[in-house]
């Protein structure tokens, strides 16, 4: 069985210690591919050290998070849009709206998602959506684009009517994490609104661990328990789960 993490921070101090283990775990857990999606100025070079040290099994995707827009963040975009143009990129993320905490930099998230989003359509790169407490807003802006972006909503934790309104403005996969484990989890039953062929797994380690590994530190090796629990909710072989979402990630990311 191989897995493809579409979503992960391994690059982040929290795996200081054990970093390359981590990574090799993943890689003996059969998670043989994972995709780095950046945070903010200050990862880009963790990140890239940690792809070339393991170039057959990650590949990196350049952004600017939402929770990073500040009071400066026209020389933090600046610094992105440079990068994007130093190494090989296979995606725009993570990018989006979070306006969970703090809706201070509510129009400021939303003029720097739009400038990212223009950045993928005109390398024709997909996006990795991070939207939390901010799809209207999400929305808003993908519907300016006319169906012209691909990409991902990652750690989709959605109803079924979020789908449908997701697929009114692109054909969008939906990365499933954790979440889809846990207790009283309601994203078990609307996995079969997205279906297995639009369906991505990820970790966002070091976040959002799975059951029976909730409240530790996320990694990659761990999405083997996300995966059990996506097939058991959709009835069909781990197997074939694995083959669907691994191809799902490879014809949006590597294709």
């Amino acid at each position: 069985m191989t897995l493809f993490d579409s979503h992960t921070h391994l690059y982040l101090p929290e795996f200081e210690e054990d970093r390359y283990e981590a990574v090799n775990r993943a890689i003996d857990a059969g998670v043989t591919r994972m995709l780095l999606p950046n945070v903010d100025c200050g990862t880009i070079e963790p990140m890239k050290q940690l792809h070339r040290l393991y170039p057959d099994n990650t590949f990196m995707a350049m952004g600017l998070h939402p929770t990073e827009v500040g009071p400066d963040w026209r020389d933090s975009i600046e610094i992105v849009s440079k990068e994007l143009g130093c190494d090989d990129y296979v995606g725009i993320g993570e990018i989006g709206i979070d306006l969970y905490w703090d809706r201070t930099f509510e129009k400021e998230q939303m003029e720097t998602f739009d400038i990212q989003v223009n950045w993928a359509v005109e390398k024709n790169l997909p996006i990795i959506v991070h939207c939390r407490d901010g799809l209207d807003q999400v929305i808003e802006v993908l519907g300016g684009y006319k169906g012209n972006v691909k990409g991902v909503f990652h750690s989709f934790g959605g109803s079924p009517d979020d789908v449908e309104k997701i697929r009114k403005t692109g054909d969008y996969y939906f990365g499933i994490n954790g979440i889809v484990t846990f207790k009283n989890s309601m994203l078990r039953a609307t996995l079969p609104s997205i279906g297995l062929e639009r369906l991505l797994l990820e970790t966002d380690s070091p976040y959002l661990a799975p059951v029976p590994r909730r409240g530790k530190r996320n990694e990659s090796s761990y999405m083997v328990y996300t995966a059990h629990v996506v097939a058991d909710s959709l009835g069909i072989d781990i197997n074939e789960v694995a083959s669907a979402t691994t191809a799902n990630a490879e014809k949006l990311f590597l294709m």
